[in-house]
């Protein structure tokens, strides 16, 4: 039986990236180069880039925060624009149950072989369009995401998803560098009743050694008060 590794890198140029922190220690696979990946046909049909390819310092702030919490996060969890996943596979490290989303299949896979190549237990993957979310998705008590609010169009379409996936009192964390469209994404939320906060923020080198600044803003369904984010 092939290993889904095994067809990743028979399809891919691949390269690790090493993770520690606070007891979880990975070997991340993804593919060499995300440039590599741009197809032009699916950037003239839906603008679509391969951001998914790379390992950012935000999925890898968030993953540190995932991993500190002195309790986990409440599931289900949901993790969206999941890429190859390391925010999941520090909540499956946990025993969590999450659920990885991302717009590429590709990501999906590699999403999935970094779980089992880092001997954890399966984890759960799903295509998922924010702009068009199946009605059998179910709703979750915690929403992560790591850098997804870059374009506009992604803030106004996780707008408008967050209501549709969201449990009752659902707890989002989002871990964002200070995109541009992240404050406008912050106002619209809270002119629709949610909480917005910002509550840590930590410098995360990428593999290059860039230092980014990234904060944690946690939104809160169904209250409207709460520190601005800014």
């Amino acid at each position: 039986m092939v290993r889904p590794e095994d067809e990743l890198r028979d399809r891919f140029a691949v390269r690790t990236e090493s993770f520690s922190h606070a007891g979880f220690a990975a070997e991340i696979l993804l593919p060499r180069a995300a440039d590599e990946l741009i197809d032009v046909s699916e950037f003239n049909v839906d603008e679509r880039l391969p951001y998914w390819a790379a390992l950012w310092p935000s999925a890898r702030a968030l993953a540190r925060w995932l991993l500190e919490l002195e309790e986990p996060p409440a599931a289900p969890v949901l993790e969206l624009g999941c890429g190859v996943a390391l925010p999941s596979l520090a909540l499956r490290h946990r025993a969590v149950d999450v659920l990885a989303t991302d717009y590429y299949e590709d990501a999906l896979a590699f999403a999935a072989a970094n779980a089992e190549r880092n001997g954890l237990a399966p984890l759960r993957t799903r295509l998922l369009d924010w702009r068009d979310p199946p009605p059998d998705l179910g709703r979750f008590a915690t929403i992560v995401a790591a850098d997804v609010l870059y374009e506009r169009r992604n803030a106004e379409a996780l707008r408008w998803l967050l209501p549709a996936v969201a449990a009752p009192s659902a707890r989002v964390l989002v871990a964002d560098p200070g995109r541009l469209y992240a404050a406008d994404f912050h106002s619209a939320m809270r002119a629709d009743g949610w909480a917005v906060a910002g509550i840590a923020a930590r410098e995360e080198p990428s593999a290059e050694g860039v230092v980014s600044r990234v904060r944690l803003i946690e939104l809160r369904a169904g209250t409207t008060s709460g520190t601005p984010a800014g």
